[in-house]
């Protein structure tokens, strides 16, 4: 099958000043640095169209051969979100029971995580994230798909500061293995979960552990000739 041709265009950079683009920069460290986990969440829904925001957001992501491997399903129906809890349930219980390592369980401890996943009832809307391990053109033959992890990630780091931009909560759940969403949210053979988000606004006197980031120079190795 041909490559497709890309037609090219002039790109635009909307460029501020030095000072400018430090205070822009500030300042969304600042509101993202306050973003947090959240597991405890509101009944009340917010507008459906910052679900559609977030994820049309997300979609602007960078991809491998811009394939935009990426599947983003929106949830809201009471009586699906329910099977999803249960089974996500039944596989997280019997982790929590058997699969995990002991180290994976005191890694865990001090965040106070169960088998138990009330969010997934109690979130408005589920957006559950696919990743294409391949594409199928019309033919239904294979497309290769190129860097799908990545690619995916990243739409979904984009995904949650959207969330958190419109001053809503979420929670990056990855219930392992995932192949019951597969199956509850009649997804081909080509998608397979990759992560699920619960998605709201938090609960009244929600609570969060008080988790300290590591410091800059922690995570950062300067090379300068300065």
């Amino acid at each position: 099958m041909a490559a497709t041709s890309y037609k090219f265009v002039l790109y635009k950079a909307e460029r501020a000043s030095p000072d400018e683009s430090v205070a822009r920069g500030r300042e969304f460290y600042e509101r993202m640095n306050r973003r947090r986990s959240v597991r405890d969440f509101s009944t009340e829904a917010p507008p459906r169209e910052c679900l559609e925001l977030a994820i049309k957001a997300a979609a602007s992501a960078p991809s491998g051969a811009h394939r935009q491997p990426w599947r983003f399903v929106l949830v809201d129906d009471p009586g699906l979100k329910k099977a999803i809890r249960e089974a996500a349930e039944e596989e997280e219980r019997e982790n929590y029971d058997n699969r995990f390592p002991p180290e994976w369980l005191q890694a865990l401890e001090p965040l106070g995580t169960t088998g138990d996943k009330p969010f997934l009832e109690d979130a408005p809307y589920l957006v559950v994230v696919f990743k294409e391990s391949y594409g199928v053109d019309e033919a239904s033959d294979k497309i290769t798909n190129y860097y799908v992890n990545e690619s995916v990630g990243i739409a979904c780091g984009l995904f949650i500061v959207a969330l958190h931009t419109m001053g809503l909560v979420t929670l990056t759940h990855t219930p392992s293995p995932m192949g019951f969403l597969s199956e509850l949210l009649n997804r081909p053979p080509n998608e397979k979960p990759y992560i699920l988000f619960p998605v709201g606004y938090p609960a009244e006197g929600a609570m969060v552990p008080d988790l300290k980031r590591k410091s800059f120079e922690d995570v950062v190795q300067l090379n300068s000739g300065q």
